[in-house]
């Protein structure tokens, strides 16, 4: 395997870059007069002698895309003070500078068929979310799946809170789509559990539109005080292909892609703690069914837990539970179904899987 180089020092004290990945670095000032054959610099920028030593080499030289509002090679996933800097809370309109929408209006400006510039760029900048969040990913991670249509004023709001609490409280990373709704009360809900203050200015704000002021004022109603751990315990997977949702403001990193097809595939696939599923619309169905196609097949690795909460949901209006207990009949995944109204009995069996696991 190839050793990513991301940091400078690391460049200053390396005696051979041969076969190393580096990435997004400011190389005019190292001293590159180390073995580089089989090299790979990824928006690299290299001095006139570095670049000739790197060609001699026979390094691999992927220069920055230009005309892009995007960092192409990133070497981290985004933080929500990244995606919003420049916004003011007392100009709820100024989130229209923010890079999250500069970046929306970008890739929308480049339709389904872009040119193969920005189609290459995007490819290479979801590559790189994806590595980076494989760096940010400890332990077994916990992803909550739901509707992003939940306003903050609603019941199904401030359970999806209590969820993300008591998960919190026993210690999960948290994963979520990284949207609104659901995906905004669960990690909102391990960060500073069910506190009712935070929980009573965030009603006065419920929702928003598509417009930048709309979604400025949603945006500016969220609290800015928010405890942080030692390790990320809060991970949004949101994309710009819904980027009329910006990403909510509760998660500590943010692992923001272009490609939602990437998007909705890695976030299955990362979870290996399993999965929470409280009510939702089609998206979400799709999730399930994505999910229990690798656990049936065993495609990404065994059988993770797959957790209903809302029975009548799951069994009566939208019945996808029983459908999934009916192919799991006899396979491992079987064992690792649970349907239940029960919050506690959610964290229960989720820490038996990974007890065992």
């Amino acid at each position: 395997m190839r050793t990513e180089i991301r940091d400078l020092d690391q460049v200053h004290a390396a005696r051979d870059l041969r076969g190393a990945v580096l990435v997004g670095l400011d190389l005019t000032g190292a001293d590159l007069r180390v073995p580089l054959d089989g090299a790979l610099f990824l928006g690299c920028v290299l001095s006139p002698s570095g670049l000739r030593r790197a060609n001699a080499a026979g390094a691999l030289v992927f220069p920055n895309i230009p005309d892009v509002p995007y960092r192409v090679y990133r070497s981290s996933l985004y933080t929500p003070a990244e995606l919003f800097a420049g916004f003011d809370p007392a100009r709820p309109e100024s989130y229209a500078d923010t890079p999250d929408a500069r970046i929306y209006r970008h890739s929308k400006q480049q339709g389904h068929h872009p040119d193969p510039l920005h189609a290459l760029a995007e490819r290479l900048h979801d590559h790189a979310v994806t590595e980076a969040l494989a760096e940010a990913l400890t332990g077994r991670p916990v992803a909550v799946m739901g509707g992003h249509a939940l306003g903050r004023d609603t019941d199904g709001y401030r359970r999806a809170v209590a969820l993300g609490a008591a998960l919190g409280a026993a210690g999960f990373t948290v994963l979520t789509g990284g949207g609104p709704g659901a995906m905004e009360a669960v990690p909102l809900g391990v960060r500073v559990g069910e506190d009712a203050s935070v929980l009573r200015e965030l009603a006065r704000t419920p929702g928003f539109g598509h417009d930048a002021e709309s979604i400025g004022r949603w945006l500016a109603a969220f609290p800015t005080d928010l405890p942080a751990f030692d390790r990320p315990r809060t991970i949004g997977i949101p994309t710009w292909f819904y980027g009329h949702e910006p990403p909510n403001p509760a998660c500590e990193l943010h692992a923001k892609y272009f490609a939602n097809s990437v998007r909705e595939e890695g976030l299955l696939t990362v979870a290996t703690g399993g999965i929470v599923y409280t009510p939702g619309s089609a998206g979400t169905v799709q999730e399930v069914f994505q999910d229990y196609t690798q656990n049936h097949y065993a495609s990404v690795g065994p059988a993770a837990p797959m957790v209903f909460l809302g029975v009548d949901f799951w069994v009566e209006q939208v019945p996808a539970a029983p459908l999934v207990r009916r192919l799991a009949r006899g396979r491992e995944a079987e064992r690792w179904i649970l349907v239940t109204d029960d919050v506690a009995e959610v964290v229960a069996f989720l820490g038996e899987y990974a007890a065992q696991a």
